[in-house]
């Protein structure tokens, strides 16, 4: 029996969440009541119950539950791509990049591509989720391309970045291996539409689909993610399996017992009392791209102009990343001495995949001799801690989530928290947090910019833009 399929387990492995520090009993004046929650008891009900009835719709909310063929095929693919090269790189933006960095990171060897063959048990793992010319030329030189698989990633498959990606990646293939090139690209996109399946088929790639209705954000469970997890040896399985058991949690109507619910309510109440900025800092490197993932998921959900019924309203709140105990010395002076406009999650882990004893050197020195006997461990905790209180202190606004430790199960669990949390803070603010209209109209303008037929309307828009003015230029 797998460890994830044994509940007591999985009841060990529980996300904490601590919002004390949100209270106006402990955070002073700039906290919230609880009187704010009895308020609002009617427009939490409500955004629960169209939780449910869009349950359906929200097809990301089925990935933990409805891949098991797909999840096998990922395992064989994986198991090939371990055998036949020594680098995988991802080629994606956005969602298609953001997830499989956080996930990696988290989750295997924190200096992975520096490990030898041996000890990694797996290719190097690159992820190009930018079109800077100096990254892909910097790519080339450390990949032997006989040697590498490229994973494009794109469920519209027009993404210009993704697909430019693509048109160099085939070239350098077919200059290093001809005809052979077929067999180093796995494409990842939608099942019918785009022209990246179009490519798939023409060409007979190994190709994985993005379900209907998962957008980009939301994809990390489903091939745009796991792809990469398998192949660098993380246990797919775990992480869906985390993923169920928080949306299990999460199922509960009440807000003041469901995590994700509690997470979002504590946000809006926040916006309402001007805290327009979210800061994510986990203690933990591994979770350190987590933030990067977060402020994509958080900013992209929530921006919106327009709510549902077509008002104007400008919603959202902007997501800052920051990591204990560095950010300490960069931003927390911020956080304690500024302004009130912002709420700190604090991510904390109670026990480390490893300790590291800090040794007797200078025990004659008694400002650092302190120091020795301690571990690392005891260190960052209490680093938190005291960056926990110091936030408090000062009547700024936080909250503490907390995994047991850090492996597939919990990350499964914590993207799972994040997503539903998002879905219902879009409920509570009235807007659509699926959709991303203000990213379409770059998306426009940059093809307009590089001559893609059908835009001609949007190039001539551009060109009648008014005329940079001189005196504004330095």
């Amino acid at each position: 029996m797998k460890r994830f399929e044994d509940r007591q387990w999985c009841d060990s492995m529980r996300l904490r969440v601590d919002y004390n520090n949100m209270m106006r009993e402990f955070a002073g004046q700039h906290g919230i009541s609880e009187d704010a929650f009895s308020a609002r008891k009617a427009q939490y009900d409500a955004a629960a119950c169209r939780m449910e009835e869009k349950r359906s719709t929200m097809k990301w909310r089925a990935l933990p539950f409805q891949q098991k063929e797909v999840v096998q095929e990922i395992q064989e693919t994986a198991a090939w791509v371990r055998a036949n090269c020594d680098a995988f790189v991802v080629l994606g933006i956005g969602g298609s990049a953001l997830g499989p960095i956080a996930v990696q990171q988290a989750l295997s060897h924190l200096r992975y591509n520096e490990l030898p063959t041996e000890k990694r048990g797996g290719p190097k793992l690159y992820v190009e989720d930018n079109v800077d010319p100096e990254r892909m030329a910097s790519l080339r030189d450390v990949i032997d391309p006989a040697r590498t698989i490229f994973n494009v990633i794109t469920k519209s498959g027009s993404t210009s970045e993704t697909m430019s990606q693509l048109l160099w990646a085939t070239a350098l293939l077919k200059e290093s291996v001809g005809e052979a090139w077929r067999d180093h690209i796995i494409a990842t996109t939608d099942a019918e539409k785009g022209n990246l399946i179009k490519i798939a088929k023409e060409n007979a790639l190994r190709t994985f689909y993005v379900p209907d209705g998962v957008g980009g954000r939301f994809s990390e469970l489903c091939p745009v993610g796991l792809l990469a997890a398998a192949v660098c040896g993380i246990d797919i399985e775990e992480l869906l399996a985390g993923a169920a058991y928080m949306d299990g949690l999460c199922s509960e109507h009440d807000v003041l017992k469901n995590p994700a619910y509690m997470l979002a309510a504590l946000e809006v109440l926040a916006m309402e009392q001007g805290c327009n900025i979210s800061v994510l800092m986990p203690y933990a490197d591994s979770l350190r791209f987590m933030s990067d993932w977060y402020a994509q998921l958080w900013a992209e959900s929530l921006g919106k102009r327009y709510a549902l019924d077509g008002s104007e309203i400008h919603a959202g709140q902007t997501p800052v990343k920051a990591l204990g105990v560095t950010d300490q010395h960069s931003q927390v002076q911020l956080y304690t001495e500024g302004p009130f406009d912002k709420v700190i999650t604090f991510l904390g882990v109670d026990r480390y995949r490893t300790e590291v004893v800090i040794p007797h050197a200078y025990d004659h020195i008694s400002d650092v001799a302190f120091l020795s006997g301690h571990t690392f461990n005891a260190l960052i905790q209490a680093e938190q801690l005291a960056t926990e209180y110091a936030v408090l202190k000062s009547g700024h606004l936080s909250k503490t989530i907390t995994l047991p430790e850090v492996n597939a199960f919990t990350l499964g669990e914590l993207i799972c928290l994040f997503e539903l949390q998002t879905a219902f803070a879009g409920e509570l603010l009235g807007i659509d947090a699926f959709n991303q209209p203000g990213v379409e109209e770059g998306k426009k303008a940059t093809y307009a910019l590089l001559g893609k037929p059908g835009y001609e309307q949007k190039k001539a828009e551009l060109a009648a833009r008014p005329a940079r003015n001189a005196r504004y230029q330095i």
